[in-house]
């Protein structure tokens, strides 16, 4: 992230540059400088997806659109709670369009990790991908995606702008981080008190962790104290709770469309390999949480 720090600049009536330092800058004006830049990389990528769709193009587009939610979601108490609440919705639903292909090149890779000796999957997984991928394309090469980024852009921007008040930057950056590592820890808690089934407690950590990751990197610049520590942390989490996620999507992904279950060479041992090797991965990651976050 690049943070503009706009100075006053004036000259003094001798002709000397004025010397004294610029003030602050203040949070609701930097809004625009951190927001512009991640927009514009979200519609260069949607025009990547028009031109050329691909899984990874998808995907990179989902992670620009989860930054965006988390953006967000930090200047939430200086906006309007509702229009705000519609703004990210709008993000998630972008990032969800832009996520199933890849949800299915994941289930791939882990179908091809437990039938070790298949060298063809059946084609209705192929079909499906496929499906998904085009749904992702017109969704998002649509130019009515770029419009509505835009003005949330702009609105937001406005908003900010025009409210009297002024919070210095470093503050807001830093006490908008603290709540999200706060609510981290809170999930960590619950899901390190958790039974080993919750799932949903482990994904909320996940969740957590990815939000806080992306304040972090955000605000990086202006945050005071370092957090070098806090990133690797959260890298792991990322790391180990995407990996169980995998498995929990996938296997839902199979639960949730019986033909293309049927289609795969005895459905029932496939299951009970995912069962596993979802409990397995919750293993590593409860244990992750007694290590790092104990």
């Amino acid at each position: 992230m690049q943070v503009i720090k706009h100075g006053l600049g004036g000259r003094m009536s001798n002709g000397e540059m004025d010397q004294r330092e610029p003030p602050e800058p203040c949070a609701e004006a930097a809004f625009s400088d951190i927001a512009s830049p991640i927009v514009d990389e979200a519609i260069e990528q949607a025009k990547g997806v028009a031109s050329d769709p691909s899984a990874e193009g998808l995907h990179q587009l989902r992670i620009t659109m989860r930054r965006l939610r988390a953006l967000w979601w930090s200047y939430r108490p200086l906006l309007d709670a509702g229009e705000n609440t519609r703004q990210r919705d709008f993000f998630r639903s972008l990032a969800d369009s832009a996520g199933k292909a890849r949800d299915y090149d994941i289930l791939i890779e882990l179908l091809k990790l437990q039938q070790k000796d298949a060298k063809v999957l059946p084609p209705e997984i192929s079909d499906a991908r496929q499906e998904a991928l085009d749904a992702g394309r017109e969704v998002l090469s649509n130019p009515e995606m770029k419009t509505l980024l835009l003005e949330a852009l702009s609105q937001t921007s406005g908003a900010l702008v025009a409210r009297q008040d002024r919070q210095p930057l470093q503050t807001f950056s830093d006490s908008r981080v603290t709540a999200s590592e706060k609510q981290l820890r809170k999930r960590v808690r619950r899901a390190s008190q958790a039974k080993r089934s919750d799932v949903a407690a482990f994904h909320d950590v996940r969740k957590a962790g990815k939000k806080a990751r992306y304040l972090l990197e955000l605000f990086g610049p202006v945050l005071s104290g370092g957090h070098r520590r806090t990133l690797n942390r959260l890298k792991k989490i990322q790391k180990r709770f995407g990996a169980l996620n995998d498995v929990v999507a996938s296997e839902k992904l199979l639960r949730d469309n019986a033909s293309l279950l049927a289609a795969i060479a005895e459905p029932e041992r496939t299951l009970k390999w995912f069962r596993k090797e979802r409990e397995r991965r919750l293993r590593a990651a409860a244990a992750l949480l007694r290590k790092d976050w104990k």
